[in-house]
């Protein structure tokens, strides 16, 4: 990662935006949606005092914003096609834990996103895994490459990255024995051990779906329905698992 002190602002810099461009696998019809992309609020001021600059005077917040989206809708659209018989909660919890902040600032730092940024003075990346300048700029890069090149382009791109994630995944103890893994998880963390309480039953006899919570040190941390106890116990620890994993937080103890 970048030094982390901080460092002048600096103007446009083509050179560095092609070599960032051939290290993204992308050749842009209109350079300026990775220039923009780049383009931290910090540095607009200073650009503004300094002259005549070639770049749009905009940040790169529009761009985030909109690469969040695409960035969801891709990774949503891979689970939804992979896991034909996953819960909606499921889902929605292997997507948080598939593009968390830490990815991202994965993908920057190994794109080399942090010599490329334009920061203002006294700004600067930081070594922290959430980065969000970092984190921030890789969601504007791909809203870049959307606006430029379109949706296959983007989904590709995101593609090859999500594959050096997701069969880590997949092998984990989380996948195959969501319940053990969480009571490893606990154990590490010196908390109590994880309990299951059934919230609600329904349907008729013979196609009862029960609703189960995960309680880890006292929080309900995980939401599993199921056609049985057990299915709906493993779901629950598995959104349980994916919720420590977007934020550990949630198991410090409470006063």
């Amino acid at each position: 990662m970048s030094d982390s002190k901080p460092t002048p602002f600096r103007t446009p810099d083509l050179a560095t935006e092609l070599a960032l461009a051939q290290r993204l696998g992308v050749s842009f019809a209109d350079p300026y949606q990775l220039r923009l992309a780049l383009t931290h609020r910090s540095v607009l001021h200073e650009w503004t005092q300094h002259g005549e600059i070639d770049a749009i005077m905009q940040n790169n917040e529009r761009l985030e914003f909109l690469g969040d989206a695409v960035l969801g809708f891709v990774t949503a659209d891979r689970l939804y096609r992979s896991l034909p018989v996953a819960l909606e909660g499921e889902l929605t919890r292997g997507r948080v834990a598939l593009v968390r902040a830490e990815t991202l600032v994965d993908w920057a730092t190994a794109l080399g996103v942090p010599e490329a940024l334009y920061l203002g003075t006294g700004e600067a990346v930081t070594d922290s895994p959430r980065d969000r300048i970092l984190a921030g700029a890789m969601e504007a890069i791909i809203g870049a490459i959307y606006l430029d090149q379109g949706q296959d382009v983007v989904t590709s791109f995101i593609s090859s990255w999500l594959d050096t994630v997701e069969p880590e995944m997949e092998s984990d103890d989380a996948v195959a024995n969501p319940k053990g893994r969480l009571q490893e998880v606990v154990q590490e963390r010196k908390l109590e051990q994880p309990v299951y309480e059934t919230v609600a039953e329904d349907g008729p006899e013979h196609a009862r779906v029960f609703t189960i919570d995960a309680i880890v040190n006292g929080q309900r941390v995980g939401t599993g329905i199921g056609r049985s106890k057990r299915e709906a116990q493993q779901i629950a620890a598995r959104e349980a698992l994916a919720a420590i994993v977007a934020d550990e937080s949630i198991l410090e103890t409470k006063e």
